[in-house]
């Protein structure tokens, strides 16, 4: 892989930071790709590329690409991995607040995916991974403008590889369980700013707890960022990768779950086991 070029995003932390440290260690010229370059220190230290970039702003996007191109003349793997938990009742949440999410989550990964496919298209060859969630596939309480983000780049994912598949470009989508990163703490802060009073705030307590403790070093009923970077490092290095990938704690059980259950019963599993799934 020493002459394959690797885009990762969200690479200041969690699942990004070890997917560029594991694309770095299978022989790929790895840039990390996050808002603050100095939170990256330590992967520059380990050999990766860093670069500064807003997944939100078009022109960011832009920049971060052309300069890796103006490098390498291509790029052969995309890592759409920047992205947040915005929890909270849909009657509290602000409209902003969910335009936000849908930007973050949804229109980055689509601004950094236009971006490179010129490039990709022209060697007609390439991969794109996106980090979706098993909350691409199943919903949970108060994490509505979340799961609606993931199930759309579920939905754009799929059309998108339909569209590619003849250019020789590969659409992956990863689907990670409860993983132990600062995701649930960022979230678990959302979701009692914003649902901690009023006639959500029982439920909005209990997801926060949850969020919490599944962010904690060593939580049990989660699995380390590493197992969703070498889900993406077998897809990326794969002849021909899978279209899905599903990797840490509880994502596989439950998504069959999903699968058996009307949607009825699964609500009600859902009731029961919502503090698993977060």
């Amino acid at each position: 892989m020493s002459n394959k070029i690797a885009l990762v995003t969200g690479a200041s932390s969690g699942i990004g930071e070890s997917t560029a440290r594991h694309l770095h260690d299978a022989g790929f010229v790895v840039y990390g790709a996050a808002r603050r370059v100095d939170r990256m220190a330590s992967l520059a230290a380990a050999g990766v590329r860093t670069v500064a970039l807003d997944v939100t702003d078009e022109s960011s996007a832009e920049k971060a690409v052309a300069d890796i191109l103006a490098a390498h003349d291509r790029i052969d793997v995309l890592v759409n991995n920047a992205g947040y938990g915005s929890y909270g009742a849909l009657e509290d949440v602000p409209m902003s607040e969910a335009r936000s999410q849908i930007e973050v989550n949804l229109f980055g990964l689509a601004h950094l995916t236009r971006a490179v496919l010129p490039a990709m298209r022209a060697q007609r060859s390439g991969t794109i991974v996106n980090i979706s969630s098993m909350g691409g596939r199943l919903a949970t309480p108060l994490g509505a403008w979340y799961h609606a983000s993931k199930f759309a780049v579920e939905g754009l994912s799929d059309a998108l590889r339909l569209e590619l598949r003849r250019f020789g470009i590969d659409v992956v989508v990863i689907e990670p369980g409860v993983i132990r990163t600062e995701w649930g703490g960022i979230a678990a802060r959302k979701v009692r700013a914003t649902s901690g009073d009023g006639p959500y705030s029982d439920q909005a307590e209990a997801m926060a707890v949850s969020l919490d403790n599944a962010s904690r070093p060593g939580a049990p009923r989660t699995s380390p960022p590493d197992v969703v970077a070498r889900a993406v490092t077998r897809a990326a290095t794969a002849r021909r990768p899978r279209t899905r990938y599903t990797a840490g704690f509880g994502a596989r059980p439950i998504l069959l779950v999903r699968r058996i259950l009307p949607d009825r019963a699964f609500d009600a599993f859902i009731t029961r086991t919502a503090s698993l799934l977060t």
